[in-house]
């Protein structure tokens, strides 16, 4: 039995009905059914006709976000697992600052489960980094690996939630605190990007440079 590829259209309508949710929750993040279609210039039964229910599309936008956040963990190939934790966690924060509804909405409380399966490849890579780091002296080892782990995404996850992605030293603070909860003094993570100018903290300037070419 031969399974029909879905006709374009649909596959478009798809697309814009993801675009318009994401522009929609942007402004509000209660947004109805039927705003996010209005948006999308479709019908509600359009809509309906390719998700379920509001929670549907929110957790496929959430899907497709975390698909760009495992691909940064899967790229980040860094031997010290210091500066490997730190340009990850940049990386995210920039990749955050440019899907922060998606980000937003992973965060809420009523998605955590779905959030945590989707993002699971993320936080494999999180959780063999905390190891190395303990492994060569690097990291903290008071805690276990997997309290460590934990620990580090749940301080980013309160971070993310309450600094505006957008602001000026947002993307530093998020570093500089995910390096302190491994272990890292502060002057250490001083010492440690300073040497690393590679790994980008200026997400704000770079985020604002894209919104104004893509106006």
């Amino acid at each position: 039995m031969t399974t029909r590829a879905p006709r374009r259209d649909a596959v478009e309508n798809r697309v814009g009905i993801l675009s318009a949710a994401r522009a929609a929750l942007a402004v509000d993040p209660h947004a109805s059914i039927d705003a996010i279609a209005r948006s999308a210039g479709l019908s509600r039964r359009t809509l309906y006709g390719h998700f379920d229910d509001r929670d549907a599309l929110i957790r496929e936008l959430i899907s497709s976000g975390a698909q760009r956040f495992n691909a940064i963990a899967e790229s980040v190939d860094d031997a010290d697992a210091r500066i490997a934790l730190a340009r990850l966690a940049a990386q995210l924060w920039r990749e955050a600052a440019h899907v922060q509804v998606a980000a937003a909405l992973a965060l809420d409380e009523s998605h955590v489960e779905h959030t945590a399966a989707a993002l699971a490849p993320l936080r494999r890579t999180v959780a063999a980094l905390v190891r190395r780091g303990q492994e060569d002296g690097s990291f903290r080892t008071d805690l276990a690996a997997p309290t460590l782990a934990r620990l580090i995404e749940e301080m980013a996850r309160i971070v993310v939630s309450r600094t505006d992605a957008m602001s000026a030293g947002a993307a530093d603070l998020a570093v500089r605190t995910v390096l302190s909860i491994a272990g890292l003094s502060w002057r250490e993570a001083d010492t440690l990007l300073a040497s690393h100018p590679d790994i980008d903290t200026t997400v704000a300037a770079t985020a604002d440079t894209d919104r104004k070419a893509s106006a």
